[in-house]
């Protein structure tokens, strides 16, 4: 064993060639997590038309979702026990195992079972991802890579999509998992073979057993509550009444049993820091407009526009290179300035607001260039916020607890894009059908049944799906030249009632960056310019002095 201390920058000094080998491994571990939430979705349907079960069909998302969101803190805590290199061993063996079991699977239960085995793997692969950049790379230089690796998430959006349709209509939808296993399999070896093992302190740590118990027993409920909510069962239904109250319960038990732990899984004494808090409270806002923005989009493009799956996905695209360009942008200005998170938080909610607020002025007809600017506009914003709060956590806490800290900023984003989907997709069911109500002429009223009226108004699939777009035209075909009228004055009202829904979805997004973007006036400037380069401060302001140990 070798021990060193860590240089003046605070980070390990490790070679050009080490350096270049654990960025690689990093990225394509992050890649290969975060393309698993995208590439499934164009299979879902095709999964269940083969293994049956359609009432579980949100589950095989669901159980990915949370296993991979309750999993980012206790993940952070083995990184600080044993390191970075251990920690991805154990996450890409697990991933694979999924990938494997997920893609072998002959019913929906195995399915949803595995899947939530793999998200499991990819919560640690995708926790590690922003702690070894600030192992590797001083503050004034962190910001660049730190844009590099929110980019990864903006480049697998855009890839996943199509390489799931592809793969699915080619092959089958087995081998949308079973592509991970040779990747997988290759990242494996580079992180066995290449990626060197350290961690911050020779001191022995233990786990916080209390805190990880009482921990999953808060997370899994309230993640299983807001999920099945409104949709499986009523919000007052005694299953999700109940879990609502374990989860407030546990979490009251989880922070008794932190605040008493000499080792906690979260350490509790990071908030005290009010701009740490502040960014916390940021990215769980942001992770709520994050999915009011792209998980609606699509539902425009294919239910007003009427373009199919794979167009939408096409028209996405721009978003999503602007997300990467813009994530770049910022981390170099910061990297080249040595500051500037402020003043970029601010800009980047400022034009994520901007870009809400035009997304809300959509129609059924805008035209296609309009509405890509108008996205455009959304993903440039959101791509500047997306390293800049994790560099100021990064720049304000010790190295003990990097890993902690930073995994958490990834939960405050999965658990808000969580609330933020149950939510507004509440409100796209109540807002369809009171504007589906509201905007239906009397006469054509009293020309359609009320049992298709009653259907239609429910929810817009007639808008998405082609056979039943030709049922529901050849239930008409009967009445002649006005059954067509009137079947196109249905059509019209289902897009103008869908176009209301989806622009008060983006305004109430818009609400709630704008919220973030108050919070952002009262942050605190954290990146050191090169001149004061060094360790970060701990929180009681004492400097310490740090050794590490690197294991050959």
């Amino acid at each position: 064993m070798q021990y060193i201390h860590l240089n003046q920058s605070g980070v390990f000094p490790f070679s050009r060639k080490q350096v270049v080998l654990i960025m690689a491994g990093m990225m394509l571990a992050l890649f290969l997590a975060s393309l698993d939430q995208t590439v499934v979705g164009t299979a879902t349907p095709r999964i269940v038309a083969d293994l049956g079960g359609f009432a579980h069909y949100a589950w095989i998302a669901t159980a990915y979702m949370v296993t991979s969101t309750v999993v980012l803190p206790l993940a952070g805590k083995l990184t600080d026990m044993y390191g970075p290199k251990y920690s991805y061993l154990v996450g890409l063996v697990l991933f694979i195992a999924g990938s494997v079991l997920c893609g072998l699977s002959q019913s929906m239960l195995q399915i949803i079972i595995f899947r939530g085995l793999q998200g499991l793997g990819a919560g640690v692969l995708m926790a590690n991802a922003f702690t070894v950049v600030a192992d590797l790379f001083p503050p004034e230089k962190r910001a660049k890579y730190m844009g590099m690796t929110a980019a990864v998430f903006g480049l697998s959006s855009v890839i996943g999509p199509t390489l799931g349709g592809y793969l699915t209509d080619s092959l089958s939808w087995h081998w949308v998992f079973f592509i991970n296993i040779p990747l997988s399999a290759a990242v494996l070896a580079l992180f066995v073979f290449f990626f060197p093992a350290f961690r911050h302190s020779d001191e022995k740590q233990k786990m916080d057993y209390p805190g990880l118990f009482t921990l999953i027993t808060c997370v899994v409920p309230f993640m299983l509550a807001i999920s099945w909510g409104g949709s499986q069962f009523g919000w007052t239904s005694p299953i999700i009444v109940s879990m609502l109250v374990v989860s407030v319960l546990s979490l009251g038990l989880f922070l008794i049993f932190e605040k008493k732990a000499t080792q906690p899984i979260i350490p509790l004494a990071i908030f005290r820091d009010k701009s740490i808090s502040l960014s916390f409270a940021i990215t769980f806002l942001s992770g709520i407009g994050m999915f009011g923005a792209i998980i609606f989009i699509p539902l425009y493009y294919q239910g007003v526009l009427g373009l199919s799956a794979s167009s939408s996905g096409t028209y996405l695209m721009p978003m999503m290179l602007s997300m990467i360009f813009a994530a770049l942008i910022a981390g170099a200005i910061v990297s080249k300035l040595g500051r500037g998170i402020k003043i970029l938080g601010l800009l980047g909610l400022a034009v994520m607001a901007l870009g809400l607020f035009l997304m809300s002025r959509l129609t059924p007809h805008t035209g296609y260039v309009t509405s890509i600017a108008y996205i455009v506009v959304t993903g440039f914003g959101l791509g500047i916020t997306m390293p800049i709060y994790m560099l100021l956590i990064q720049n304000s806490v010790t190295k003990e607890v990097m890993g902690s800290a930073t995994s958490l900023m990834g939960f405050a984003r999965s658990v808000g894009g969580s609330i933020g989907l149950t939510v507004f997709g509440t409100m796209m069911t109540t807002l369809f059908s009171h504007g589906f109500a509201a905007q239906m002429p009397a006469a054509l009223k009293a020309s359609v049944p009320p049992d298709i009226l009653n259907s239609l108004g429910q929810n817009p699939q007639s808008l998405l799906s082609p056979q039943m777009q030709q049922q529901l035209q050849h239930s008409f075909e009967n009445m002649g030249l006005q059954g067509e009228t009137i079947y196109g004055q249905l059509m019209e009202t289902i897009r103008g009632a869908l176009t209301s829904a989806l622009g008060e979805i983006f305004l109430a997004a818009m609400g709630v960056i704008i919220v973030a973007l108050l919070l952002n006036f009262f942050l605190r400037e954290r990146t050191r310019t090169p001149a004061r380069t060094r360790a970060p401060i701990p929180l009681d302001g004492e400097l310490v002095a740090q050794e590490v140990r690197i294991e050959n």
